[in-house]
């Protein structure tokens, strides 16, 4: 078993390996976080734990009435209840941080990437910013991922030309998506439109045929409600939401 300790930043979003993940940082907490990783010698990797939130803010709410200038700085776990472990689920998403930009003002411009995924095992809210005893979670292929690939991938295709048609916009050429069972699996969580337990469920799946098997029932599901309600409003399913945070 790999253990190792991490920086956690918590999203109200889920990440996946591979992915890109751009973030706007301005709290306290998580500006005092960039500023460990940015220190950190050249060769080192600059990696924080991402994982979604369950219950609690993604940015720390601020008391009613309070001028901007007043109100209380947040503490490392502010906003997630005196058990921050209980706020978050337990499977999360290593990110690297290959772009770390510190603005004039103090808040950073950050390009991450997803790497791999780890299970939470403690949390730590003693320092200025959360930090995570982490457990590093294999990816294995399970049976028949190579078959379900190719059902994915078909399915996946053919719901991304009936998203393409309800929001009244068509693909550009054929895109270029990874057959890699792996790598596919990830690619498909993360582009579609999912809400977070049930991108969450495809995260923490125990094999990748596990959870190739998820998505070609949640695409054909998917596919299916997307025909029968054509003008269902869709986001471009290739955007990546900023945080906010």
């Amino acid at each position: 078993m790999t253990t190792a300790r991490l920086p956690i930043f918590p999203l109200n979003s889920v990440l996946f390996p591979g992915l890109v993940l751009p973030l706007n940082v301005f709290e306290r907490r998580y500006r005092a976080m960039m500023r460990h990783l940015a220190e950190l010698p050249d060769d080192a990797p600059r990696r924080f734990g991402v994982v979604a939130i369950r219950d609690g803010f993604e940015v720390a709410p601020s008391a009613p009435g309070l001028p901007t200038d007043t109100r209380p700085e947040p503490g490392p776990a502010t906003g997630f209840g005196p058990d921050p472990m209980t706020a978050f689920h337990a499977v999360g998403c290593v990110a690297e941080a290959a772009t770390l930009r510190e603005r004039p003002d103090g808040t950073f411009e950050v390009l991450a990437t997803g790497t791999t995924r780890f299970r939470l095992l403690s949390v730590n809210a003693s320092g200025p910013f959360l930090t995570g005893e982490t457990e590093e979670l294999e990816e294995r292929p399970g049976e028949g991922a190579g078959a379900l690939a190719s059902g994915v991938l078909r399915a996946f295709r053919a719901y991304q030309k009936r998203l393409a048609g309800a929001s009244e916009r068509t693909l550009s050429g054929r895109q270029d998506i990874p057959e890699e069972p792996s790598v596919l699996s990830y690619l498909v969580a993360s582009a579609t439109m999912l809400d977070v337990p049930a991108k969450q469920r495809l995260l923490q799946a125990p094999d990748t045929a596990s959870r190739l098997a998820d998505e070609l029932r949640l695409l054909r599901a998917e596919t299916a409600l997307i025909g029968k309600l054509p003008s269902l409003p869709a986001v471009d399913f290739t955007r990546r939401p900023t945080s906010p945070n």
